[in-house]
């Protein structure tokens, strides 16, 4: 089967309402501040943020879905690695001494806004699980 480049925009534009929805779910469990959840989105504009938020649908980028799929696998390994969910949950924000994290924790590395930041926390969270 071909796949057309329509094709993949309606498979993209169906996945914004469950990976947004996801998100702020994550976001709760994660207790993000606001500010926090928008870095970790790539900054949307505020009106778009809380369009999102309200509605817990819309239609995000692509970058925007790549990154809530990275969080949902950081938050999935954690669970792994840590069977206590509030133990899993309070890793995010612990120190790491790690090479990767340089005494900060992955929640701060998570922060710097950009997407290779996540991908490298889930890769090293994936490495740990073995």
């Amino acid at each position: 089967m071909v796949s057309s480049p329509q094709a993949a925009t309606l498979h993209l534009a169906d996945l914004g309402g469950p990976a947004l929805r996801s998100f702020f779910r994550l976001a709760e469990v994660w207790k993000l501040r606001v500010v926090e959840q928008r870095k970790l989105l790539g900054d949307p504009p505020e009106s778009t943020f809380y369009k999102w938020k309200r509605e817990q649908d819309g239609s995000p980028g692509r970058d925007v879905i790549e990154r809530i799929s990275y969080l949902l696998g950081i938050f999935k390994a954690l669970q792994i690695l840590f069977p206590d969910p509030a133990q899993a949950d309070a890793w995010l924000r612990k120190p790491n001494q790690a090479a990767l994290f340089g005494g900060q924790s992955a929640l701060e590395r998570m922060l710097s806004g950009n997407v290779a930041d996540l991908f490298v926390v889930r890769q090293y969270l994936d490495a740990q699980r073995g």
